[in-house]
Formats: C-alpha cells, sequence, structure tokens
C-alpha cells in the first residue's frame, strides 16, 4: 500500500499535544488523565485512558463522509486507469497509471475495511441510494447535476476519455488524473480544516500519505504534460 500504516498511540497523541500547549495532566485514581485540546476557542477536555480509548473508534461525521467520499474517489481513478491500459500510448504514462491503480485499489480495501470496523457504510447514503435504482428511463443529463467529490471527472469528460485513443486520449488523461489528484487535496485539506475531525492516529496518516503521495505524482504527471510540448 501507499499509504503509511504506522500506529501512533491516543495517549501519546494527547499527552504530546498537551505538552504542547502548555498544560500538565494529572494523575487520576484509575491512572493518568489526558487532556485533550479543543478546536479553536473551545475549551480543553480531561479524559480518562477509558474513554480516550472509547473516542479513538468513534469517528465523527467529517472522518466518516472523507472515507466514503475518498472511496468514490479512488473508484473513478481505477476506471480511467482500466482505459489508459487499452487506450493509451505513452509506455511511462501507462507505468503511472498502474502505479496508481494498484496503491489505490489497495486503500479502497483499507478505507472500506475502516468504516466496516467502525460500523459505518462503504458508501455515501446518495450513493447506496442511487445503487438501488432502476436507472431504465431516468434522464441521465440529470445525473450529471448530481455532486460529486472534488476533482472527480463529469460524465462529459468521461465520454471523451472513452471515445479517445492514442496521444489525444494520453492529454486527456494527464490533464483529466491531475485534476482529479487535485481534488483529493481539496478532500484532505476539507478534513483537517473541520474541527474535530482527522483526530484518529491512523486516519491522519493515512489522509496525510494520501496528500503526500498525489502532490507526488502531480509533479511528474505535470512533467509528461511538458514533453508533450517539446
Amino acid at each position: 500500500m501507499a499509504f503509511c500504516t504506522r500506529a501512533v498511540s491516543v495517549s501519546v497523541l494527547f499527552v504530546g499535544a498537551a505538552t504542547a500547549f502548555g498544560q500538565q495532566t494529572q494523575p487520576a485514581a484509575g491512572g493518568a488523565t489526558i487532556v485533550q485540546p479543543g478546536a479553536p476557542g473551545q475549551p480543553s477536555k480531561t479524559l480518562t485512558p477509558a474513554t480516550a480509548r472509547a473516542r479513538a473508534h468513534a469517528p465523527v461525521d467529517a472522518d466518516v463522509n472523507f472515507m466514503q467520499g475518498m472511496i468514490m474517489h479512488h473508484s473513478q481513478a481505477v476506471e480511467m486507469v482500466a482505459l489508459l491500459r487499452t487506450r493509451g500510448k505513452r509506455p511511462d504514462l501507462k507505468a503511472l497509471g498502474e502505479r496508481i491503480t494498484i496503491s489505490q485499489s489497495d486503500e479502497i480495501k483499507y478505507m472500506k475495511k475502516w468504516l466496516t470496523d467502525r460500523g459505518k457504510p462503504t458508501s455515501m447514503p446518495m450513493a447506496h441510494d442511487m445503487s438501488r435504482m432502476d436507472m431504465k428511463g431516468m434522464d441521465m443529463k440529470g445525473m450529471s447535476a448530481m455532486p460529486m467529490m472534488p476533482g472527480m471527472l463529469t460524465p462529459q469528460q468521461m465520454a471523451a476519455l472513452t471515445k479517445a485513443s492514442g496521444p489525444t486520449f494520453d492529454h486527456l488523461f494527464l490533464t483529466g488524473m491531475i485534476q482529479h489528484h487535485t481534488g483529493a487535496l481539496t478532500m484532505v485539506q476539507d478534513l483537517f480544516d473541520t474541527p474535530g475531525a482527522g483526530q484518529d492516529a491512523v486516519l491522519f496518516d493515512f489522509a496525510t500519505d494520501i496528500d503526500n503521495t498525489q502532490r507526488a505524482e502531480i509533479k511528474i504527471m505535470q512533467g509528461m504534460l511538458l514533453k508533450e510540448k517539446q
């Protein structure tokens, strides 16, 4: 997998944060208490180790939405790479595409397990409801108006990618995947900008690794676009 799997104990995370804010943890009868810094403008809270462990397994809505949304986001990237295999021309782009699809397929499995382990659905309510509807006779133009995750290609963009081949496909893939990756960066930033979200140490590491990996891949793809002009 592309993401980091190291685990940071909740105790160390909270205690370290408390120290950074100049706060002291006080011992209690059942063991040391843990000071959890509050969101900006909010007071800190004192937690027992048992409460801290429980909260580590109780993600906020923003955490769940991020994972559900990123599953949808990654799934489209995997679909794009599947087209690249038969319609693309550049060997270096195909190699990058395989790297993307391997890492993101592994990440999809991880995100589904993360959600399942916490008793959460692996898809957003809207996506789940749509999967159970009879699509025959529906106005597909209306479907394009449905909200998507940031950076995801529109139905029109995916249709253009499906029809293209050779150098034209390679160009559309590069510009589309850069757009796609940039959207993922927005999703990570939105997660970390949400008070109380991204506090789980494993989720924090996972989201951070997505950010780092996709920033690096954007630079690679931008370099490939420059080669087209040479």
